[in-house]
């Protein structure tokens, strides 16, 4: 078997016809005008393209001459085309290694934890270590299937797929921000990282935030109604010096704090010492002890240091501890990809802050198994850096 060569047009029909056929089933085949709307999405995308009705057709037509696409009829006498793909025919892929070409069809090259977060509507991988295996094995294939590009300095490896031409670093003069570099040591060294900075912080990291929600009348409407509707205990998850805890409890709800720093904990008891404030990390998080499960968990900004392929897994796992319907809301920073900081309200730190894309977040969540609710994109405020802040709320199913 030889593989096609694919112009960038047909990567990008063929990309969406894979995507919206498991997506979308019930809006499958695509249509004409569909099909444009898919290719020319704003999100899930990458190169952004203005495709028109001309071009989707005639890429359809070299498609069918490839044997790769199908016309059908919406129904019998129907006027209407639709459009099929037949590159999963053609290359007999699994579907884990379906949804992996899918998405590098979609946004270029990538690496394996950017594939775990983007490929999580099409098939849900394990952990990053399974896309690694399912990339060698697409690499070692007769012909290979895909290919890892040289390492860069900084980066994560990323892998292109060799169906056609792609660009890569070298060819484009903006590259995609690249959020999965915060683990190119492993989670257990940012971890580390992480714990040492809000250890060493914290005395001055409490003092310069004890008072923060004055100037944000945003953070204090949201919280006020996550209170309003929480049925149950709630929790802080990365509480801090527990100011966000401390709010929460003046609204006359039951609230405990979570947070892996000793440090912190430690602040947090000695500000507010009528509340319960534990040591612990996110992924041992426990049901409260007085009740069957959490009636709502709130993470302001806690999730600033995860890497996205990391993002669903933690919503999973913090998530399970919900009752049904009870209420998940969290806050992070969106951006163009990693913040470095040497300074932490004046400790010297060596921390890194992920800004995150909005709808990788919104995809993480869903991927989570939890129901997104609302979200909502907000400026910056004086006291922060200039970073645009996402609020989402959400519920567990059931």
């Amino acid at each position: 078997m030889s593989l096609p060569v694919l112009s960038a047009e047909e990567q990008r029909v063929l990309g969406c016809l894979l995507e919206k056929q498991r997506t979308v089933p019930a809006s499958y085949p695509l249509s004409l005008n569909a099909l444009r709307l898919a290719c020319n999405q704003s999100n899930s995308r990458d190169p952004i393209v203005d495709y028109d009705e001309r071009t989707i057709q005639d890429t359809a037509r070299s498609l069918k001459d490839l044997h790769l696409l199908r016309l059908v009829w919406a129904g019998a006498g129907s006027r209407t085309v639709k459009y099929h793909q037949l590159l999963e025919e053609e290359l007999a892929l699994t579907p884990a290694q379906l949804a992996v070409i899918t998405v590098l069809l979609l946004r270029g090259p990538q690496s394996p934890g950017e594939l775990k977060t983007r490929t999580e509507r099409l098939h849900a991988f394990a952990d990053r270590s399974e896309v690694e295996t399912c990339l060698a094995a697409m690499a070692s294939a007769d012909p290979p299937l895909v290919r890892e590009l040289p390492l860069q300095r900084g980066r994560d490896p990323r892998w292109i797929h060799l169906l056609g031409p792609v660009p890569t670093m070298a060819d484009t003069s903006a590259a995609a921000p690249d959020r999965e570099v915060v683990l190119v040591e492993g989670a257990a060294a940012r971890d580390a990282r992480v714990l040492a900075a809000y250890d060493a912080a914290a005395g001055t990291y409490s003092e310069a935030l004890l008072d923060e929600l004055t100037e944000k009348p945003f953070d204090i409407w949201l919280l006020e109604r996550i209170a309003g509707i929480a049925d149950g205990p709630v929790m802080d998850l990365g509480c801090g010096p527990g100011q966000i805890a401390a709010f929460l409890a003046d609204q006359d709800v039951e609230v405990h704090g979570l947070d892996a720093s000793p440090a912190m904990i430690a602040q947090a008891r000695a500000n507010f010492p009528d509340l319960d404030f534990t040591v612990g990390r996110f992924d041992q998080l426990l049901r409260p002890r007085n009740a069957a499960a959490w009636g709502a968990i709130v993470a302001w900004y806690s999730f600033v240091h995860l890497a996205p392929s990391e993002l669903a897994p933690t919503m999973r796992s913090v998530g399970s501890t919900l009752r049904p319907g009870g209420v998940f809301a969290f806050a992070v920073h969106l951006g163009d990809g990693i913040v470095h900081a040497t300074d932490l309200f004046g400790t010297p730190v060596d921390l890194d802050f992920v800004t995150q894309d909005r709808d990788e977040v919104l995809a993480a969540v869903t991927a989570s198994g939890l129901v997104v609710d609302e979200w909502f994109v907000r400026s910056p405020v004086p006291s922060e850096a200039q970073t645009v802040r996402l609020y989402v709320l959400a519920h567990a199913a059931g």
